[in-house]
């Protein structure tokens, strides 16, 4: 299929995948590496822009310096997560209002600037504990966010909660993800197979 020149994946810890922040051409050994064997075989760049434990607010304050220079053809955004998971372990509630504020303001700058397609992933929970089933209507909301600004800016979704709720229907959880959001090996094959699938849905469009 056909790739444009520019490739950039931004969010947080599932993207950063402990990549070598100081230098530039690292991308980590999860997704982002994966899929990066096929795209720059047809002569794509690729940057990995992610960094564990970001929140749509630390995207923001660092776009200008980290994601605007890249002029990306294709970018990714995947975050969310950490929106809700600092709620619950550290009484920092980011609104489902402001998330959605923050990535909205984001996503015009970018678009505006380079145009490039845009492909959003939804933030992914698996539960490895009772209480944590309690924590699935804060991300529903913010899953809910990324779904209206897909259809807002013409961005191809990824449900990632979706696949992964779906796999783990027919295995453990920790053969995906053991603590419900780092994916294992597998995991990061699930999450590059459902980015091809919208790259190429977004070019049949």
């Amino acid at each position: 299929m056909d790739h444009p020149t520019r490739i950039v994946f931004i969010g947080d810890s599932i993207t950063d995948a402990g990549r070598d922040r100081a230098d530039p051409a690292s991308l980590g050994d999860g997704y982002v590496s994966l899929l990066a064997v096929e795209l720059t075989a047809s002569g794509a760049t690729v940057r990995n822009l992610g960094i564990s434990g970001d929140r749509a607010k630390d995207l923001a304050a660092r776009w200008d310096a980290e994601l605007m220079p890249t002029a990306p053809d294709l970018l990714t955004v995947y975050v969310g997560v950490n929106d809700m998971w600092r709620r619950f372990d550290s009484d920092d509630a980011t609104s489902a209002e402001d998330f959605a504020s923050t990535l909205r303001a984001l996503l015009t700058q970018v678009v505006g600037a380079h145009r490039p397609r845009l492909i959003l992933m939804e933030p992914f929970f698996l539960p490895v504990r009772v209480e944590q089933e309690d924590w699935l209507p804060d991300l529903d909301e913010k899953r809910a966010a990324v779904r209206a600004l897909a259809a807002e800016y013409g961005a191809e979704l990824v449900p990632l909660h979706d696949i992964f709720r779906a796999a783990a229907s027919e295995r453990p959880i920790a053969d995906l993800a053991p603590d419900g959001v780092h994916p294992t090996r597998l995991g990061s094959e699930l999450i590059a197979g459902a980015w091809r699938e919208a790259v190429l849905a977004g070019q049949a469009r």
